[in-house]
């Protein structure tokens, strides 16, 4: 009572002033910043708004963490296994709560190309994500939780939803697969919830009846191929007198495994200044006018520089990249393909391509 009767008969500037000397009003809350705006023509305050006040800051001055942190350091886990962990919260005083939730969440966001469908209606044509995995459970009740570091382990089962499987994290530009567990500390209306959230990954479990990758084919046969001006689809005309040849050891490829090959110039009327060889992806969604189908470059590796010289075998050796690829994913809404583009170009600025659609898996 002493503190608030110190402040009954002061203006509104100087408890501003005195009570809030490193925040603003607006940092203060919803509650009391209303009330501070609906006696902005009286210049005192009443003491009910002084000890909201005062409760505010202390609120406010309070310093809380919360964090996330998973027993394996890689982050890995598949469809079926238990993700364990401990929620680490670390607060300056001790302070009370409405409870403590955990929730697991997966699902597939898909965005249309403005190329396709152009910008507005892309904008309100959005697809809805798809909804993987959505698994919440309470770890507490409302309680009190000390001053110091609080360390609550956990352990919540990695299940998809009915009548769905869980893809592989994948990061693109149009199709996004994401997993995360997120963990919510509700308190009071004064009090601002606490939250924080951690991504993992998601691998295909081996050996799965339920698993959605596609099956090997070819055996893992190698690839031969040959590339001259006869064999271009187009710009031939411009394209000097060359003969490449070639060969990849697969077109289905173990994602964990680097992508390999030999390339050779065995003639070539001008000098080649550049070998490279590009990783694209190919990403397909459905939309209501159709599907949108969008090839963008993932990686750009150059293999040979300078003038070139003949007749020597030039090696193919790439690694596919962690999170940007995933194995090769074909559903009912969208598409997650990936090719291979050799590229060769020469002195006058003249540019040949030879595409390999290729098939990613995990084995």
């Amino acid at each position: 009572m002493p503190r608030r009767r110190k402040y009954l008969n002061l203006p509104l500037a100087t408890v501003r002033r005195q009570l809030i000397p490193s925040t603003s009003v607006y940092s203060v809350s919803k509650l009391v910043y209303l009330q501070l705006c609906m006696l902005k023509n009286n210049n005192y305050l009443s003491p009910v708004i002084i000890l909201s006040i005062i409760i505010v800051i202390k609120f406010t001055n309070m310093s809380i963490s919360l964090d996330i942190k998973l027993k394996r350091a890689d982050k890995i886990y598949t469809e079926g296994e238990t993700i364990s962990g401990v929620m680490i919260i670390s607060s300056s005083s001790d302070f009370k709560h409405d409870g403590i939730c955990l929730t697991v969440e997966g699902c597939v966001n898909l965005q249309i190309s403005s190329k396709n469908v152009g910008i507005l209606e892309a904008f309100y044509n959005s697809v809805k994500p798809i909804q993987l995995v959505n698994i919440t459970c309470d770890v507490s009740g409302s309680g009190r939780l000390p001053a110091g570091v609080t360390e609550i382990p956990f352990q919540i089962p990695l299940k998809a939803m009915s009548s769905k499987s869980l893809y592989e994290t994948y990061h693109g530009v149009y199709v996004n697969i994401s997993y995360s567990i997120r963990c919510d500390i509700r308190r009071s209306f004064l009090a601002k919830d606490l939250q924080t959230c951690q991504q993992f990954l998601v691998q295909y479990k081996l050996n799965s009846s339920n698993c959605p990758q596609l099956p090997l084919k070819d055996n893992r046969k190698s690839v031969t191929f040959e590339l001259s001006p006869a064999k271009l689809s187009s710009g031939s005309s411009d394209a000097p007198d060359f003969l490449l040849r070639g060969y990849i050891d697969t077109v289905c490829c173990s994602i964990t495994k680097p992508f390999k090959g030999r390339l050779c110039i065995v003639k070539c009327a001008a000098p080649a200044r550049s070998i490279e060889l590009q990783l694209v992806r190919v990403e397909t969604c459905g939309c209501a006018e159709g599907y949108a189908r969008e090839a963008t470059e993932i990686q750009n590796l150059q293999i040979g520089d300078g003038d070139i010289p003949q007749n020597i075998p030039i090696p193919i050796y790439m690694v596919f990249p962690r999170l940007f690829t995933c194995p090769t994913l074909i559903t009912t809404n969208f598409k997650i393909e990936f090719e291979i583009n050799i590229v060769v170009v020469f002195d006058n600025n003249h540019l040949i391509t030879n595409n390999f659609p290729i098939i990613l898996v995990r084995d």
